[in-house]
């Protein structure tokens, strides 16, 4: 098994990305390795803050290691709440907050595209490395599902008619921004083992 460290200490994203990695890889968090300080998010960008997180963790550890940011981006509010999205109602950052915001912001507003956004930031023998992933869908004007986390019970994903809070985590695997960032770096991880062997 090839170890990486998650740059968090979020245990719902870690059972997200296990699912899809644990075949070949053993993800410790910051907790399973004893960091237990707040990495201070200040980029302006979903990459920058996942840079961030990653070399903060590359500096303590010199191990191999990733980190990812993840951002709602509604078209009606012009990206936001975006960067913001995790503390979009304030630094406690409680998810029904943030929805109640987000849903009192998008009140009598017809558009309601949205799209999630993953950046990862990979750090793997040293070298940097950047992947994305996307899911596109509307905001809905209730809570529905009791799934998931963050903005998942507001979010229907394009071509489904359930929210991502309606989902078990297989089928939600399958399709989310989280999911396709990550089944990217395990291709590009396959990719950089091979070429160093």
């Amino acid at each position: 098994m090839i170890e990486l460290i998650f740059a968090s200490h979020n245990k719902n994203k870690a059972q997200e990305i296990e699912k899809k990695l644990a075949s070949i890889y053993k993800i410790n968090t910051l907790d399973d390795i004893g960091i237990h300080e707040e990495i201070i998010e200040d980029g302006l960008t979903l990459p920058a803050n996942a840079i961030i997180k990653a070399e903060h963790v590359f500096n303590k550890t010199n191990k191999d290691c990733f980190a990812d940011d993840t951002g709602l981006m509604v078209e009606a509010l012009n990206g936001e709440p975006g960067v913001f999205s995790a503390r979009y109602a304030g630094k406690d950052k409680i998810d029904n907050n943030n929805m109640d915001l987000l849903l009192k912001n998008l009140n009598g507003i017809e558009n309601r595209n949205a799209k999630f956004v993953t950046a990862i930031c990979l750090i793997y023998q040293g070298v940097q490395h950047m992947v994305e992933g996307e899911l596109h869908g509307k905001i809905i004007d209730t809570k529905k599902g009791s799934h998931g986390f963050g903005y998942d019970p507001i979010f229907m994903p394009d071509g489904y008619d359930i929210t991502l809070a309606e989902m078990d985590m297989v089928e939600k695997n399958k399709i989310s921004h989280r999911a396709k960032a990550i089944d990217k770096m395990k291709l590009l991880l396959e990719s950089l083992s091979n070429n160093k062997s």
